[in-house]
């Protein structure tokens, strides 16, 4: 497989909220990948500082292709936040090999765990019952056991909603190429890349 290189970003006030500036930072991204079609999918997200109590105060982008990265360290807001002493970026480097491989998936089924998601679904069963002609009583019978995750907020420039990213780290015994998800994340299901476990 292709080499791959990575960019790093450092959150550097001591208090930093670790998960908001990595939504903006995600946010970001996927605005660039957007509007670059042809490398949609492309860039892979890594949290080189993970810790079962906190997402960690950095956030790097893993692509096979240089260039794209070094277009993506060069996008207006993560000049602003170097300007202010606010990040630190990185030079776009090479990624180092024999790194263990890790994913970062975005599971969507744990959002369905929360109440507010519960109650959203029953109302559509019985919207959906009522127009059918059929009296029913959904239940919400889901009982979910969940590994270890971290929430990411972001907010959408499409749809301007503001939504959670729920993010699980798993251990991956060897590399799977790039097919992330437009977040740069790996999906339950079709999308399941993988990036090197940086650490500094």
């Amino acid at each position: 497989m292709k080499q791959r290189y990575y960019v790093c970003i450092r959150y550097l006030p001591a208090q930093a909220d670790c998960s908001l500036l990595a939504g903006r930072c995600i946010s970001q991204m996927h605005k660039f990948m957007i509007n670059n079609k042809q490398v949609m999918n492309q860039i892979g997200v890594s949290f080189p500082s993970w810790r079962v109590d906190s997402i960690g105060n950095t956030i790097a982008f893993v692509s096979e292709d240089k260039e794209l990265l070094i277009g993506l360290s060069f996008q207006p807001y993560f000049s602003v936040m170097k300007e202010e002493e606010l990040f630190e970026l990185s030079a776009v480097s090479e990624a180092p090999e024999g790194a263990a491989e890790v994913r970062f998936v975005r599971n969507q089924a744990i959002g369905k765990s929360f109440i507010g998601s519960k109650k959203r679904r029953m109302k559509r069963s019985m919207v959906r019952a009522e127009l059918a002609g059929v009296e029913s009583l959904p239940v919400a019978d889901e009982d979910r056991e969940v590994e270890h995750f971290h929430r990411i907020p972001i907010s959408s420039g499409s749809s301007r909603q503001d939504f959670i990213l729920h993010v699980q780290k798993e251990r991956v015994g060897e590399r799977v190429r790039a097919s992330f998800n437009s977040y740069g994340f790996a999906t339950n299901q079709d999308k399941r890349g993988t990036v090197p476990d940086i650490h500094f």
